[in-house]
């Protein structure tokens, strides 16, 4: 059964591991020096969002992190991608926390094509990243009927 608390500080270490490998497995566009400097400037963030860790029969599976109504992050252990648990955590995030916005990189298709299953659309689309990066970003919200 899926469970989730908020995650505290000395829980970082493991979230950054699950960044880590969620990353590896999922962003193969990153340039590795970009991964480097994405996963330097991770720990600045953690403690702006709410941040949950998710777990499965008490083993951590992922986490997210939200601000407002934006999803700001959400990382799945590769092993456990594409079993179901991403569908549940959303779905929870848009009914708890009224999740309506998520900006998502242009090249993972494999989330972009996840987040317009669950009912979002583009809105906008940025050539570079938040930090100048070459990586474009697909800026997405909810349709207004499933608000």
């Amino acid at each position: 059964m899926l469970q989730q608390h908020r995650v505290i500080p000395t829980e970082y270490p493991l979230i950054l591991a699950i960044w880590e490998q969620s990353v590896a497995a999922t962003h193969t566009f990153l340039h590795p020096a970009d991964f480097a400097f994405y996963q330097a400037l991770l720990p600045n963030f953690l403690a702006q969002v709410d941040l949950r860790l998710w777990l499965v029969d008490n083993q951590p599976i992922g986490f997210s992190g939200t601000s407002g109504d934006e999803l700001a992050m959400l990382f799945l252990d590769p092993t456990k991608i594409g079993a179901g648990y991403g569908h549940q955590i959303l779905t929870w995030l848009i009914t708890n926390q009224h999740i309506t916005k998520v900006d998502v990189n242009e090249q993972n298709d494999r989330a972009h094509a996840f987040y317009l299953n669950h009912g979002f659309q583009i809105v906008g689309r940025s050539q570079r990243d938040d930090f100048d990066k070459p990586y474009p970003i697909l800026h997405l919200a909810i349709r207004e009927q499933q608000v």
